[in-house]
């Protein structure tokens, strides 16, 4: 009998939580006014023989949440993988149907989605990798410092992570391309952009890597002096890879964050994806055709930056599990 009651309070809780969700999806479509749009030409004659402009919203939206409800009702069936891989689908369809409301010349993005690819996302990637790499340098050498009993390092690391973290990228950027050559000393854009993203990203990841290295008991470096390591040989080969389970899905953010910053370089004229979308969309007024695909581009480089972070969170989370 208590077996029973569970099965049919959880049947209820169901119930209501679908109710809910119908209630919410159909309000949405009445206020964003689905009928006056393209869904109601899709439905055809069924919609558009209604007259009254409520009239077509309120069928259109009913539609669509009857639709939207089946779908949940049906995804319930399925294992958690088809579920997950099935909504991604849905979701990707959706996003389609969305961008070709827009009217798209889909003829002038395939002759500039080459040029885009060959040199906007190489300029990305190229400055985001030789960013990421420096500013992992600068990282671990900012959480090592403030976690010494030197005070001159803290200083330093402690002044360098308030300054970078505190002011815009967009003015560092720049600071630097403007500023260093009053010093005398010519920058070029690509590498502004590169050192400006590197010191920025450097202070966040800072503050990643001392809570990383922080999380490590004290035990573990009295042990390793225990056995004779240097503090260089207790770093590399016992703190940090205990560490670094903690440490990569914070830093893994942050590499995606700095390749979606990176087109902020393109205030000074670095030819990368966000300076193309802006000037290769300019001459036939196809603004919006150059952002989608700038914007498609950065996703599919971040979903790269995302599947690489799994591989390396389940490499080092495998000592740990």
């Amino acid at each position: 009998m208590y077996r029973d009651h569970i099965v049919k309070a959880r049947f209820t809780d169901s119930v209501v939580v679908m109710g809910v969700i119908a209630v919410l999806i159909f309000s949405l479509t009445l206020i964003c006014g689905v009928g006056e749009g393209r869904l109601s030409a899709l439905m055809g004659p069924i919609v558009l023989d209604l007259e009254s402009p409520l009239a077509r919203n309120i069928a259109v939206g009913g539609t669509f949440t009857l639709t939207a409800m089946l779908n949940l009702f049906m995804l319930g069936r399925f294992p958690l993988r088809a579920q997950i891989i099935t909504v991604w689908c849905e979701l990707l369809v959706l996003f389609l149907l969305f961008f070709d409301t827009f009217n798209l010349s889909y003829s002038f993005i395939a002759t500039k989605v080459g040029f885009m690819i060959t040199q906007g996302v190489f300029t990305t990637v190229y400055v985001s990798a030789i960013s990421i790499a420096i500013a992992f340098v600068l990282a671990l050498l900012g959480a090592t410092a403030r976690l010494s009993s030197n005070g001159f390092a803290i200083a330093i690391a402690s002044f360098y992570t308030s300054f970078f973290r505190g002011v815009p990228l967009l003015i560092q950027i720049y600071l630097i391309y403007l500023g260093i050559p009053q010093l005398g000393y010519v920058v070029g854009a690509v590498p502004a952009g590169i050192l400006a993203l590197s010191l920025c990203y450097g202070a966040y990841m800072t503050e990643i890597f001392r809570a990383g290295i922080s999380s490590i008991s004290n035990g573990q470096w009295e042990a390793s002096r225990a056995i004779g390591l240097t503090p260089f040989q207790t770093m590399t080969r016992v703190i940090l890879p205990q560490s670094m389970r903690l440490i990569i899905p914070p830093t893994g953010n942050q590499f995606i964050s700095m390749l979606k910053d990176s087109s902020l370089v393109s205030v000074i004229g670095v030819w990368e994806l966000m300076f193309l979308a802006r000037t290769q969309g300019r001459a036939e007024f196809r603004h919006l055709e150059m952002l989608i695909t700038a914007a498609v581009l950065y996703w599919l480089l971040s979903i790269v930056l995302e599947t690489v972070q799994a591989r390396l969170e389940k490499h080092f989370n495998r000592a740990h599990r």
